[in-house]
């Protein structure tokens, strides 16, 4: 599954390969940070060349993975793993070298303990949360939406789903039994115009916890059923949007409002300001 690792603010997407027990990292992104190149992708076309010249292994172990562009869309990138990445480092003059040598060996070594003790991993989420200004509250409800929604992957896998695309079609159809939209259109409701914004992360605590309905009830529907493959996960996938759909609606009827929020977080600090501001 795809992240973003983030070096002195700067986000470098990244892949942890379950198989392979390592990470991968865009080649790209890794240039533009240690160059500051405007165009890194052409300053990585002509490195490359060269470096294939000189038989440099960096680039005979370097292979495409599909990630996630600016302009949204999933496109190939070149990536390597931490040792490739290491031998590139060294092929490019930077004074961001050395430091970046220092992030990456960390960034491997949390891994590692995370592997070891996942409650590691779960904390590092929730300090990332905090800074951020999210709640206690909040937090803890999100973590376990994050929880169930591995849990439902985690059981697609098991049945056949293997393509990114099956995933996203899945998701999208709890979505839009749940709250009427998939989740491109939720994005586009919260005003959320970043391709790499996660609009759970802009969700209230109560459309988190419809999204984990949904989602627990899709997983509990899969196996209920024995549903293998696209078709027969699909039909789990819908059915399960529906009842969550109607369970939001009886929510709604009760408390007089919706549930679909169309604000996001990231004017949540704002208004907290403007209105301690107003208090004072």
């Amino acid at each position: 599954m795809e992240e973003l690792k983030a070096f002195e603010g700067k986000k470098i997407r990244s892949v942890w390969d379950e198989e392979k027990q390592r990470w991968f990292f865009s080649v790209v992104d890794v240039v533009e940070i240690l160059t500051e190149s405007v165009d890194a992708s052409a300053y990585w076309r002509k490195l490359k060349q060269r470096l294939k010249l000189e038989g440099n292994e960096s680039v005979t172990n370097c292979h495409g993975l599909k990630m996630l562009a600016a302009d949204g869309k999933m496109r190939m990138t070149d990536v390597l793993d931490t040792e490739g990445v290491l031998r590139l480092v060294q092929s490019i003059p930077s004074p961001k070298a050395e430091p970046f040598k220092t992030w990456l060996a960390s960034v491997g070594y949390e891994r590692l303990e995370e592997i070891a003790n996942p409650e590691l991993a779960i904390n590092r989420m929730r300090e990332i949360y905090l800074e951020k200004g999210y709640s206690e509250e909040w937090i803890e409800t999100r973590l376990k939406s994050i929880d169930i929604r591995k849990s439902l992957t985690d059981e697609w896998g098991t049945r056949g789903i293997v393509e990114n695309r099956e995933y996203a079609i899945l998701t999208a159809e709890i979505s839009k039994g749940t709250f009427g939209m998939t989740p491109g259109a939720y994005k586009r409701y919260k005003n959320l115009t970043n391709p790499l914004d996660n609009h759970r992360d802009h969700m209230t605590e109560t459309e988190l916890l419809f999204t984990m309905l949904g989602e627990v009830t899709a997983r509990r529907n899969s196996r209920n059923t024995n549903a293998q493959g696209f078709k027969e996960n699909f039909d789990a996938a819908h059915d399960a949007g529906k009842a969550a759909g109607a369970a939001r609606r009886a929510f709604e009827d009760v408390q007089k409002e919706s549930v679909v929020s169309s604000s996001n977080f990231k004017d949540e600090p704002e208004k907290k300001q403007r209105n301690k501001v107003r208090d004072e």
